[in-house]
């Protein structure tokens, strides 16, 4: 059987993995990044632009400003954009949540032929080029789910995988492979801001005789899409605090607060960042599929000669170091495992030519035992992976939605207010981690009229949860520990004062 035909029938039948996944486990968009992106998606689709009629965090609100706001602040807008086009083209026969779903299942049909590619551009045979579109599309334990939430996964891991390979074109000098790794750190950006980090590929292009032309023209394109984004950010004004609450928080919850208590003494911020540098190492381990790392290791010493692999060893080790020691608290929070798709289908790429070279050179007749190995020991952790998902997320969307009918009518306040919009349909504001007093000034301006809180609430809340009151507040109505108070006193609120 030819390479071809057989990465076509590879790739259907990952296609229909990842459709029954989504049928029978990831039936909703799960936490709070994936219910942002569908909600805006779904505006965008209905011909209300990129905005949200939701707080989710007060960057996107500043000064409390009425809704809609501008959306995707924090966030990059093209996992949004993505899902709308599956909304305009399925919603009706889909509904929104299948459809946006069917936009991401589309462009992870080709995360495996995009692994393929990579395996090939670093010399491995087309045996092997199929293994690493098997384990890629496969996922293992970490992106068995990842490949179909409403989320940006499985668009980084296409993007990313495709700068590798126009990467290796243009590092030899081809201009148009140049440009076209410049689109693709461009969309990258718009997928994770992290993404541009990969413009530094590019710099490396430009610095080098050979491929400078190539280097620049990438860096040009780059430039403009990412440019062009930011001026929008520009046009929108200011967000309070973007940088210190995105690099220099003392706590992770003062990212949902009004006025945060200030950024961390010098020990408590080396601390956290030893202690994530640890962790995200660990991460990188578990997302290889453990017993991958040493194949990695093995391509990447004999095939170091290769610029594209020079680069995936300097941008992964870049990721790791901006993840862990600039957005410590956001990293060792899921942001660095968003930035590792952009890198996994090449890291499975160099695991199987890593394999190859092995058994090449020791024992040829074991490659088969081991690739069927290593097949089923990765089919076996995406099940797993696919299981705890199911457990972890759809327990809690099921709990949420069990308790819609102890809300009041009108808008409220939670602590997930991205997953509460999708699952209500209705506005939802966060509440504020300062605490119950700059809640009702959030209240007051947002016209709320209950206030929501689940076992997982911030600190501030704490005494309030556990049976306090106030006089703004009546007594809760409890649905399993998620408990609702709607709002009977007078809200009043001086950070209002002169703003209107």
């Amino acid at each position: 059987m030819s390479g071809a035909r057989a990465l076509v029938l590879l790739s259907l039948a990952l296609v229909a993995f990842r459709l029954a996944s989504a049928a029978l486990v990831v039936v909703q968009p799960g936490f709070t990044d994936a219910f942002y992106y569908a909600s805006v998606a779904r505006r965008l689709a209905h011909g209300e632009g990129l905005t949200a009629d939701f707080v989710w965090n007060f960057i996107e609100a500043p000064n409390f400003a009425p809704l809609p706001v501008p959306s995707h602040r924090f966030w990059m807008p093209l996992t949004s954009v993505v899902q709308a086009v599956g909304i305009v083209a399925l919603e009706p026969a889909l509904g929104t949540f299948r459809a946006a779903q069917a936009a991401i299942v589309a462009v992870g049909a080709f995360v495996p032929a995009a692994a393929y590619l990579a395996a090939r551009a670093i010399g491995g045979s087309s045996r092997a080029a199929l293994v690493a579109a098997a384990l890629t599309g496969i996922g293992g334990g970490a992106f068995a789910p990842a490949w179909v939430t409403l989320d940006s996964f499985a668009i980084a891991a296409l993007v990313g995988t495709l700068f590798f390979v126009a990467f290796a074109r243009a590092a030899v000098g081809d201009v148009r492979a140049g440009a076209l790794g410049g689109l693709c750190v461009g969309l990258l950006f718009l997928a994770r801001a992290e993404g541009a980090l990969f413009g530094v590929a590019l710099l490396w292009l430009a610095a080098r005789a050979g491929s400078r032309r190539a280097g620049l023209a990438g860096s040009l394109v780059a430039l403009a899409i990412g440019g062009a984004w930011l001026a929008r950010g520009v046009s929108l004004g200011a967000s309070p605090d973007l940088m210190g609450r995105t690099a220099l928080l003392a706590r992770y919850e003062d990212f949902f607060a009004i006025r945060p208590t200030g950024t961390a003494d010098l020990a408590t911020a080396v601390g956290v960042r030893v202690a994530a540098l640890a962790s995200d190492l660990g991460l990188v381990v578990i997302s290889l599929v453990l017993f991958l790392v040493v194949p990695l290791a093995l391509a990447l010493r004999g095939r170091w000669r290769l610029p594209a692999v020079r680069a995936f060893a300097g941008l992964a080790l870049l990721l790791y170091l901006v993840e862990s020691l600039v957005w410590t608290l956001h990293a060792t929070r899921g942001s660095y495992f968003h930035s590792l798709a952009a890198l996994f289908p090449f890291a499975m790429a160099l695991a199987a030519v890593g394999g190859e070279i092995f058994f090449a050179a020791r024992a040829p007749g074991l490659a088969r035992v081991a690739v069927a190995g290593t097949l089923g020991a990765s089919s076996i952790l995406a099940l797993f992976a696919l299981a705890l998902w199911g457990s972890t997320y759809n327990a809690s969307y099921k709990a949420r939605s069990a308790a819609l009918d102890a809300i009041p009518p009108g808008p409220f306040l939670a602590i997930d207010a991205a997953a509460w919009r999708w699952i209500a349909d209705r506005p939802v504001v966060v509440t504020p981690a300062d605490g119950p007093d700059v809640a009702s000034c959030a209240a007051a301006r947002y016209g709320v009229r209950s206030v929501v809180l689940e076992p997982a609430h911030f600190s501030s809340y704490d005494d309030l949860y556990r049976g306090g009151s106030l006089p703004w507040l009546g007594p809760p109505t409890d649905r399993d520990g998620i408990r609702v108070y709607p709002i009977r006193g007078q809200l009043g609120c001086s950070i209002l004062e002169g703003r209107g």
